[in-house]
């Protein structure tokens, strides 16, 4: 395999497991949260779906200073109405991501406008995947914390 195609592989099962997790939440839960400086359930779930839009940003170079994405505004709903509506931006981050070279991926350079820190592009893509898994960890923490069935992600 390719480092593409392990970042790529790497991102699908990181994300499959992350709405196996979510979809596990029972609609009563949504704003549950374990304190009250804490993100509420659904709020954790947005938070992820939506850096999709920041990190393909972030790796177009976009100019972040007046950074707003589509779920301004919005209302929450729903788990389901949470992926949905995330659907398209994280294809086409998906698509983005895929369409990178090898070379891209070890010679291009990205800065992260949170820290300014620069990194190789394949390096970047990977931290990417670890901010997902460690709310995963969160998330499974929050439903132990509910006392909800915590849906088997270890398949």
């Amino acid at each position: 395999m390719t480092q593409k195609e392990l970042i790529l592989l790497n991102f699908r099962e990181i994300r499959r497991r992350s709405i196996k997790l979510w979809q596990g939440l029972p609609d009563a839960f949504n704003t549950w949260r374990p304190d009250e400086g804490a993100m509420s359930a659904i709020e954790m779930i947005r938070h992820v779906l939506q850096a999709d839009y920041g990190w393909h940003m972030i790796i177009l170079q976009a100019d972040m200073t007046d950074y707003h994405t589509p779920w301004d505004g919005r209302a929450y709903h729903s788990v389901a109405d949470e992926i949905a509506f995330a659907e398209p931006h994280h294809r086409a981050f998906w698509e983005c991501v895929a369409g990178f070279t090898e070379q891209d991926l070890s010679e291009r350079q990205v800065i992260h406008p949170g820290n300014g820190q620069m990194k190789p592009l394949g390096q970047y893509l990977l931290r990417i995947g670890y901010h997902e898994s460690v709310h995963a960890g969160q998330f499974l923490s929050y439903l132990r914390a509910m006392g909800v069935q915590r849906p088997n992600v270890w398949d």
